[in-house]
């Protein structure tokens, strides 16, 4: 039985990691966020301790070292901003580290941690969970095993309804969030650079506050692709669960199916952690060079090969208000 501490308790992730941790037959000794709604906890670990301040956590996690309880995983659920700042705290307490996507924000800090790692002998882990998701393990044996030259062209599109909170919250902060290709994108390109392979051009047709359409080039796939949190974006009758939500993949113009098999991937993902098999530091690389481009580019406007939903009109309010 390994000991976890988590990092980011109240967020929205949480429940996924608390379970993940749960199911592995592991354990929860410390938990930290400067929130204190996290009654989600009973759920799963009632035992654990928690803490609204760092430096409390910090000397808690301190004095395991050298008894029963003393920390192996640190996992974060943070905002992404903080990501950075807290690997580095993880794997100085001497624990290997899970982190919830995106890694970082920038390219330049990906090096950085490697050297982190280098100084401390510890490891960091990032939830890379499509990569675990049936359908695509499919396709991505089918993509290898198919004609060398087959260049596929894609159609991706994802539509998550979020309400005006959003843009009060850090995710509504590009400088926090990195904006909302890295927000509800960034696990969608690392799938894709996967499955088809290098980037070789990375063009912004549209960029805003509430949605993001481009042309991405890989070695094997032409994929438009458009994303946005704008509820007057979706179709009629888009609905999963409780969210208004559309997600949909065209390959070669006929429908990907994937969406099933979710909810016990972050499950799979600590399991391959735990069996030395996880996604490290240098997996997350591609994912976080496209979408710090697309953070960076200049939108072209509707010229060339665009996604069909980029001619969308905008919001007349750059917060929906």
């Amino acid at each position: 039985m390994k000991n976890f501490a988590l990092i980011g308790a109240a967020g929205y992730i949480a429940p996924r990691h608390l379970r993940a941790i749960k199911d592995t037959n592991n354990r929860l000794v410390a938990a930290y966020d400067t929130f204190d709604s996290v009654g989600i906890m009973d759920s799963f670990f009632p035992e654990s301790s928690f803490f609204v301040e760092q430096e409390l956590f910090d000397r808690h996690c301190t004095k395991l070292k050298g008894t029963d309880k003393k920390i192996d995983y640190v996992s974060i659920c943070t905002p992404n901003y903080l990501h950075d700042a807290h690997m580095r705290y993880g794997l100085r307490l001497g624990a290997d580290v899970i982190c919830e996507k995106p890694l970082v924000l920038n390219p330049w800090n990906v090096d950085a941690l490697q050297e982190v790692e280098k100084e401390t002998g510890h490891n960091i882990y990032t939830i890379l969970q499509l990569r675990l998701h049936q359908s695509i393990i499919e396709l991505k044996e089918k993509v290898d095993k198919g004609p060398k030259d087959k260049i596929y062209d894609v159609d991706l599109t994802y539509i998550t309804s979020r309400g005006n909170w959003y843009y009060t919250s850090w995710k509504g902060d590009v400088h926090k969030s990195g904006g909302i290709a890295t927000n509800i994108g960034v696990h969608f390109y690392d799938m894709l650079s996967w499955v088809f392979g290098d980037v070789k051009k990375n063009i912004v047709h549209v960029y805003t506050h509430d949605r993001a359409a481009g042309y991405l080039e890989f070695e094997k796939a032409r994929i438009r692709y458009f994303l946005s949190i704008n509820a007057e974006n979706l179709p009629e009758n888009a609905v999963e669960g409780e969210k208004r939500t559309f997600r949909t993949i065209k390959i070669d113009g006929e429908e990907f199916e994937f969406s099933k098999g979710f909810t016990e991937l972050h499950t799979e993902s600590y399991k391959n952690i735990l069996a030395g098999n996880g996604f490290g530091i240098e997996d997350a690389r591609t994912a976080i060079n496209i979408v710090y481009d697309i953070r960076h580019a200049e939108p072209l406007g509707l010229k060339g090969d665009y996604h069909p939903l980029a001619k969308l009109s905008l919001s007349n309010h750059p917060f929906g208000w």
